[in-house]
């Protein structure tokens, strides 16, 4: 499993997302994975991604949240299933890739 954080330099929220990752991969026993990172600088770079605001956590090149709706804007992402935050939870982030990993066929 590929993990991508996409974000822009303003974003304050990026490390913690990339710690809150490897918590979630670490609990679904992805240890194997990677996560990569990637720095938006402009809105051309935007554009080439599937970005949803500062961080997008990309599954294998998908979303894992993809309720957000795509941009262009150099932006931080809210994220909103359980209130605002600028970042989803660990949690949240271990279901997301359950279900990635479900899709991928790596679990009955």
């Amino acid at each position: 499993m590929k993990i991508e954080i996409l974000r822009i330099g303003e974003c304050a929220n990026w490390e913690e997302a990339s710690r809150r990752a490897r918590i979630a991969l670490a609990a679904v026993g992805a240890l194997d994975s990677t996560v990569e990172y990637r720095l938006l600088s402009s809105p051309e770079d935007a554009a080439r991604v599937p970005f949803a605001g500062s961080p997008t956590i990309l599954v294998n090149g998908i979303d894992a949240f993809p309720g957000g709706d795509r941009t262009t804007d150099l932006a931080c992402r809210v994220y909103t299933d359980q209130g605002l935050a600028g970042l989803p939870t660990t949690e949240q982030l271990r279901v997301a890739l359950t279900q990635s990993t479900i899709r991928e066929g790596r679990h009955s």
